[in-house]
Parts: structure tokens; sequence; C-alpha cells
């Protein structure tokens, strides 16, 4: 029964989503009829596996190729973590979907797609060894690159090329890390502290340290690192449950999930801590963690505005990552969480104003804030949240991240601390100025009929604003809890 409580949330909405490719629904009902209690049950079964089954549960082996190589799946508290969040935020994003994708078209098609991504990013979640981890990583690519490409207009498959080529390229470097793993680990599978064999390494550590590096670029690649990001923001012409989805949940936490395993979970810490390859990691989140900030606050186009945001808030994850202290990795987790309920919430606010007026850009929303009360108060609400103004959220692990920095005695963190301020300070202003320009409009005549059809849409999309948003205020009262979950999860008591 555990065997097929573990598989079952992976494969049953891989082969649900590739049996509705060819079903053509009569009318959404049906769509809805179909899809969500697909979605739900999945959920129930994810569920049930934390509560019921995985206490003691081992791994699954799926396909053997080798003695140490194989397909297998196991959950321990990492992928408990990861997969409940990816879980519960599908839901409202399924529902949210169903209104939406009524002005996007091709609704049978986006369904089916945006099914298989649920269990493939499961997969990612409950991978048990470096294999079975790269190739679910890389089927990923596969199943989002059609909803990337939703309108196959000239826009959307510049977007969807971008997307396979930086996606090709990260996964030849992070198929290097997994090749050198094979040969100079005890084993592929993961294990807290690293798998490195020290027989085998004495010698050829710096060469490891360089492999550990360009791995980490391959797989940070999904996680938008600089300078791998562009093809982020250019996926923001996909729907906007895409967007949400790539932003906030599968692709790029896909990407910081990777790199959480490959530092802790095959090279482990001990054998980079303190060495150049920390250095470069560290570096690397800090430019992204105020580059991604600069270029939101240059950005006027709404949705691009907070793919950039997202770039940055990624390298936050990222930095309590390469900190490589277990209050480091939570505090990072603990972003992960906030992150993910934030920017989910603030994409659908872009998408909800998208859908009802067609305005995109910053200077089109003058005024949008009485008349579309619901979208921008949960603007407002999440926005504060991911500034980081206590005692919401975002301050919590922002706080952490920050004391745990300072906690290390590496010197190298205080340049990730100024990032971490300076980020702060550049999201206030590109998230306060949306916000003011909604509520406090500038004295400017509008042509007739501006602000006709300007108003909230209906419940499909307005339930969910509010749930998320009531979601993020909730924890924001209760960090203490959750950060003690994180370090279980860490310490495998979870």
């Amino acid at each position: 029964m555990n065997a097929f409580a573990i598989l079952l949330p992976v494969i049953f909405p891989i082969i649900a989503g590739a049996c509705l490719l060819p079903v053509k629904f009569s009318d959404r009902k049906a769509r809805q009829r179909v899809v969500l209690p697909i979605i739900v049950l999945n959920i129930k079964c994810v569920g049930s596996q934390y509560a019921i089954f995985f206490a003691d549960s081992g791994a699954i082996t799926i396909f053997r190729f080798s003695n140490r190589l194989s397909l297998a799946l196991h959950v321990d508290g990492l992928s408990k973590i990861f997969g409940t969040m990816v879980s519960l935020l599908w839901i409202p994003t399924t529902i949210y979907a169903f209104e939406y994708m009524t002005h996007e078209g091709h609704e049978d098609r986006f369904f089916s797609f945006f099914t298989m991504t649920f269990g493939v990013v499961i997969g990612i979640a409950f991978a048990d060894n470096f294999l079975t981890m790269y190739l679910f990583y890389e089927f990923l690519t596969l199943v989002t690159l059609p909803i990337v490409m939703h309108q196959f207009d000239n826009k959307a498959r510049h977007a969807g090329k971008t997307y396979v080529l930086y996606m090709m390229f990260g996964a030849s470097l992070a198929f290097i890390g997994f090749v050198f793993v094979l040969f100079y680990g005890t084993t592929t599978d993961f294990v807290y502290g690293g798998v490195l064999n020290p027989d085998l390494i004495a010698g050829n550590e710096q060469m490891l340290r360089l492999v550990f590096v360009l791995a980490f670029f391959g797989f940070g690649v999904k996680a938008a690192v600089f300078p791998f990001y562009r093809w982020l923001p250019k996926a923001s012409v996909a729907p906007t449950p895409v967007t949400a989805l790539l932003h906030a949940v599968a692709v790029v936490k896909s990407g910081v999930f990777a790199i959480i395993r490959l530092t802790y979970y095959a090279f482990g810490t001990e054998f980079l801590i303190g060495t150049w390859a920390q250095y470069v990691m560290l570096i690397a989140a800090s430019i992204t963690i105020v580059f991604g900030s600069t270029v939101a606050l240059r950005t006027p186009h709404i949705k691009r505005r907070f793919a950039y945001s997202t770039i940055s808030n990624l390298s936050y994850i990222i930095f309590g990552v390469a900190i490589m202290t277990p209050i480091g990795l939570a505090a990072g987790m603990l972003h992960m969480i906030y992150h993910a309920v934030i920017k989910i919430t603030l994409f659908f606010t872009a998408g909800a104003i998208l859908y009802k007026t067609h305005r995109e850009y910053l200077y089109e929303v003058e005024g949008f804030g009485k008349l579309m009360p619901i979208t921008f108060a949960t603007m407002a609400i999440t926005g504060i949240g991911l500034v980081g103004v206590p005692p919401f959220a975002g301050f919590h692990s922002k706080w952490a991240l920050a004391t745990a920095a300072t906690a290390s005695g590496n010197p190298v963190t205080y340049i990730g601390v100024v990032a971490l301020i300076l980020s702060a300070l550049l999201t206030a202003l590109y998230i306060f100025s949306i916000i003011i320009r909604a509520y406090f409009p500038r004295e400017k005549e509008y042509p007739a009929g501006y602000y006709d059809h300007v108003s909230d849409p209906n419940k499909y999309m307005t339930v969910p604003l509010i749930v998320l948003a009531a979601v993020s205020i909730l924890m924001g009262l209760m960090p203490a809890t959750l950060l003690g979950i994180m370090n279980d999860a860490i310490m495998g008591i979870l």
C-alpha cells in the first residue's frame, strides 16, 4: 500500500492529463466536472500520504537500470514541504483558470498539459535519487512548453524558443553534476550531508567544486539565477494561470528544490562550506537579488514587473541555501513558502486586471482601486507582505535569512544581507507605485468610456484571491510554527 500511495500522486495526473488531450468538452461546466475532481482527488492522495503512509516508509523502485541507477520515489521531510505547497496552491489556480481561460481559448489543450504538469512537479518532489529528479526535471520542460506557447503567435513562439534553449543549456550543466556524483559518490540516492566518497575525491576537490558550480548554474537556469534569467520575463506572454505557476510553484521552485538537493543531499555542505564554490553561490544570489528588484522597478508592464520580482525573490531562497547551515536552509524554505503564496496571488491580481480591462501597464490602472476593490485590496495586502513590512509574512522570512547569515560567521554572507536590505527598499518602490496609482490617480483627462467595464471579475477569480490573501496574513501570524516545521523537515523529524 505504501508503494501505491507514493506512486499514485505522480502517475495519476500524468496519465489523466494525457488521456484528456484528445477529449473535446462541450462546455466549461463539463470540463470542470472532469478536471477539478482529478486535481482534488490527487491532492487527497497526497494528503493521505503525509497523514498515514509515510512516517516510516522507504523508497519504491519503478525501474532499475543497474545497481546504482534506478527510477525511484521516496518521501522525506523536504518532499513533504514542497509537495504540500504545490498541492495546496494547485487548487485555487485550477479554479481561477476555469474562468480566466475563457479569455484565452484552447482550454482543452491547456488543462491537459496543466494536469500533467502537476504530476511531474510532484515527481520532482518525491524523487529518491539524482537520476529520477533529473528525468522529471527535464520532463517538466516538455509538459510546460505547450502552455508557455499557448497562443502559438509570434510572441509565444519566441518565448517558447527562448525557454527551450535556456532549459537545454541548463540541463547539460546539471547532467555534468549527475555524472560526477555517479562516479565520485557512494550512491546517487539523496542523503542529507552528501554522498561523495572521501577516498575517491582525495586530490580532486577543486575539480569537483567546479562541477558543483556548473551544476548549480545548470539547475539555476530554472531558478532564473543571473545571468540565466531572460527566459522568465519572456514567458510572461503565457496565460496568467501559467505565469503564476511558473513563477510561484512549478518551474522556478523546482529549480530551487533541485539546488537544495544538489547542495545538501548530493555534494554536501561539509565539502563546500568555506570554499570558493560557496562564495560563488553567495555572490550569484546577492547579485540576482538586487538585479531583479532594480529591473522590476524600471518595468512598467505589471506582469513583467512581477516576473523580475520573482527573479529577485528566488535568490532570497538560494541565499539561504548558500549559507550552508541548517538554520539558513530553514530560513530559505520559509521564504519559499511565503513567496509562493504571495507571488501567485499577485499574478492573479495582474490577470484579473487584464481579464476585465485588457490593461497591462502601470500607467493604465490609475483610479482602478475603488472600481476593483477586491483585486487591489488583495494586491495591497500581499504586496506589503512581499516588501516585508512587519508583521506580514515576508518580514519573518527576510529576518530569518539575515539572522542565519550573521550567525554563520562567514563574512561573505554580509554581502547578501546588504542585498536583502536594498531589495526590500526597491520592492517597496515597485509595489507601492502600482497601489498608489490605483488609489490616488493623477489629475488627468481620460477618454470617454475609459472606466467602462472596470470591475472585479466573478467568484471563480475573486474567491481564490480572497483565500490566498487570508492565508498570507495567517502565515505572518505563525512564523515560529512554520520555521519549526522547516527545521523538523531538515532534521528528518517530520
